[in-house]
């Protein structure tokens, strides 16, 4: 008996891009687990380019918010892009995000709880999604603060991607300069667009690197690499990982001569003060939620159908 369900091709499908049969052959060679089928579409280069998040999505706003010290991001769902647009959607996903600056909750369902309006977070959830007509869900948010001087930033990208980064300096007079302020901005910038999965290269963990290193070696034996280079190739491919997903060794969008560190240094130098990047943080409107696809053939048999 199989190891997975229909279900399971169809998310690795999504996850890859790969062709069906391929998917089950994935799966069945991995006994059903969907990461190692992931890493086995990889190895044989199968596995499409194009990321999850171009593949699976659902409709909403990411907002954020920075008040002083700290900031946060918040998620809300609807069900079509129409009504995401929508001025009394907007305004609600603004006041959500206000409300995090707040509150102490770390869940959702906690946050739900709270008073907003005169009534609970919930209840204005219901109330909307009766207005509107789709279902609202306020999915996920995170909340960050910063201890001593420097500045958390905030960019929202068409109200799909949100970022947070987190600034710190050695004195209140660096954190004042304009200097300073751009740096901030440039940074959450280049974090929308780079797609960072850590701030260092200290931060990445050997299990990442020998997944990696695993699906290196597939390659390059699929490839007919000579055995005696592969060592040598995954070492230099391991190395250079560091600058394509750790935001301080990534070149910067705006001037790809300059690494992130680099940029860094080259502000400091400007206004004098010691600049600390203590992390960053990124919601993708959508991201791992499986969009509803509308099948016109279908519905159209249905309204036929005696």
């Amino acid at each position: 008996m199989a190891a997975f369900t229909a279900k399971d091709v169809k998310e690795l499908r999504e996850k890859t891009g790969a062709g069906m049969m391929d998917c089950k052959k994935a799966l069945t060679e991995n006994n059903g687990d969907i990461e190692a089928a992931v890493d086995f579409l990889r190895q044989k280069g199968l596995a499409a380019a194009a990321k999850k998040a171009t593949r699976i999505a659902a409709e909403g706003m990411v907002g954020a918010v920075v008040e002083g010290n700290i900031g946060a991001l918040v998620e809300i769902n609807c069900e079509t892009d129409f009504v995401a647009k929508n001025d009394d959607f907007k305004s609600f996903v603004a006041k959500v995000a206000n409300m995090l600056i707040g509150t102490s909750s770390t869940t959702v369902d906690a946050l739900k709880a709270e008073a907003l309006d005169g009534s609970t977070l919930q209840e204005v959830v219901q109330e909307l999604t009766l207005k509107i007509g789709e279902k609202i869900d306020v999915r996920r948010f995170l909340k960050k603060s910063l201890d001593g001087e420097g500045k958390i930033g905030s960019y929202v990208h068409g109200g799909k991607i949100g970022v947070l980064v987190e600034v710190g300096t050695d004195s209140a007079e660096t954190a004042k300069k304009p200097e300073f302020a751009e740096l901030v901005n440039d940074l959450c910038l280049h974090v929308a667009a780079a797609d960072p999965k850590f701030l260092t290269s200290g931060e990445i963990d050997e299990d990442y690197k020998a997944r990696e290193a695993k699906v290196y070696e597939a390659q390059l034996k699929e490839q007919g690499k000579p055995e005696n280079m592969i060592e040598n190739i995954i070492k230099g491919k391991l190395n250079k990982l560091a600058s394509e997903i750790c935001l301080m060794d990534q070149k910067f969008v705006k001037n790809p001569d300059l690494s992130i560190s680099k940029l860094v240094k080259e502000v400091e130098g400007k206004i004098g003060g010691k600049i600390t990047v203590k992390g960053f943080d990124k919601i993708n409107l959508g991201e791992g939620i499986e969009k509803k696809e509308d099948n016109l053939a279908e519905e159209v048999a249905k309204l036929t159908q005696a």
